[in-house]
């Protein structure tokens, strides 16, 4: 099994998004997603400078995929998922159905997490317009990852998400603007200041949700370093470790180790926990509530 590092999530300054790359590159990371997936307005890093990271981790021999925005709400917005689309040298993930249709009939894009496909046949859609690998979203069970590979065609290959706080929406409000009373279009760029999110806790002081900007995440980190056989056997070609401040580099090489089966599972996750800005939930993999540890 591959790992592949999905897009960063988050706001993170110019400098600190190079130098993290650079690790990445060192990493024993597979495939590795570039791009801003939740906030156009987030401008410290070009276009053209994922190119060049990406350039730079294709020649440490890693594979580079493009991922699109998730929520395209203007015509600037539009302008990146086409630029994305027709970047001409890498692989692009989809992850709404508008950048879906500008890559139908282009052989080999990514079908990605926020797409929701949940059963065979939209996964055997995805694959006739040309997809040939499917994020499973999130909160996907066991049996529906399964379920959904059993008919699935030859060369369709499935991510499952296995370590991170989970990206669970977005919405055309931007949450952490709300909560500093400032306007969407004055932010102030408020999501500089919360580089794993901001953690959110119900009236009882129990941990919620995080927010990001227009995306929410669970507050908690999901986890399935113990699910390694159970992902196998389901038919999982890579799964997907979320970007974090801190601390990613350690989770690869734990994980890595752990599907090279150099590390129990056991030891694994007492690795992770201690590198992780949240509680270990898999909840959704049992069929439960993500909140849970099975």
């Amino acid at each position: 099994m591959k790992l592949a590092l999905g897009p960063l999530l988050y706001y993170w300054p110019r400098a600190a998004v190079l130098s993290f790359y650079e690790d990445m590159a060192a990493s024993p990371v597979d495939a590795v997603y570039l791009g801003e997936v939740v906030c156009s307005r987030r401008h410290e890093l070009a276009f053209e400078d994922w190119l060049a990271i990406g350039a730079n981790l294709a020649a440490a021999g890693k594979e580079v995929v493009l991922s699109a925005q998730a929520l395209t709400e203007s015509e600037g917005d539009l302008k990146l998922v086409c630029r994305t689309v027709a970047n001409g040298r890498f692989r692009v993930e989809a992850n709404d159905w508008g950048a879906a249709r500008l890559l139908c009939g282009a052989r080999g894009w990514v079908a990605g997490p926020h797409l929701n496909v949940y059963n065979p046949q939209t996964l055997a859609l995805v694959a006739e317009l040309g997809a040939t690998r499917w994020v499973a979203p999130v909160e996907a069970t066991r049996e529906m990852v399964a379920g959904t590979l059993a008919e699935r065609p030859m060369d369709l290959e499935a991510e499952v998400f296995g370590f991170g706080r989970m990206p669970l929406a977005f919405s055309a409000r931007c949450f952490t603007a709300r909560r500093l009373n400032r306007q969407k279009e004055d932010c102030g760029y408020a999501c500089l200041d919360f580089p794993d999110g901001m953690a959110l806790e119900t009236r009882e002081g129990k941990p919620f949700l995080a927010v990001n900007g227009i995306q929410t995440q669970s507050s908690g980190v999901y986890c399935l370093v113990e699910e390694l056989n159970a992902l196998r056997d389901a038919g999982t070609a890579l799964l997907r470790i979320s970007p974090q401040s801190r601390g990613t580099a350690q989770v690869l090489r734990v994980l890595r180790a752990a599907i090279d089966g150099d590390l129990s599972a056991y030891d694994a996750r007492k690795a992770l926990a201690a590198c992780s800005p949240g509680k270990l939930w898999n909840g959704f993999w049992h069929g439960r509530a993500g909140v849970e540890a099975a």
